[in-house]
């Protein structure tokens, strides 16, 4: 399986990581990630927010740069998960306080 790039657990930077959770779009995107817990496909009807494709791309960009999640190549197409385990182990809590506090995520429908 091949990867895009992102940090490892070690380089995670706190400041980083809550910058890109900042953003209310990208909130919202982890926590769509995390009610499923499975790799989504990083295509528009993979996520139900209203943006331009090269938008959500920039988003998708951000969160694995900051190491929230991690995207995997499959010709051309791309998953993302999140790294729940790699956050816990670095920021034990962090991602469950954050997760409890935007409260539930709906679940995707699959249309925009």
């Amino acid at each position: 399986m091949e990867f895009l790039p992102g940090p490892s657990v070690v380089e995670l930077k706190l400041e980083e990581v809550l910058a890109a959770l900042a953003d209310p779009v990208r909130l919202r995107m982890v926590g769509l990630l995390a009610v499923t817990d499975t790799e989504r496909s990083c295509s528009p009807a993979g996520f139900p927010v209203e943006l331009h494709k090269s938008t959500l791309s920039h988003h998708f960009k951000v969160l694995r740069a900051a190491g929230l999640t991690r995207t995997r190549l499959e010709g051309r197409n791309r998953f993302v998960r999140l790294r729940r385990e790699d956050l816990q182990e670095r920021f034990p809590g962090l991602l469950d306080a954050v997760l409890a506090a935007i409260g539930p995520a709906e679940p995707p429908t699959g249309s925009r």
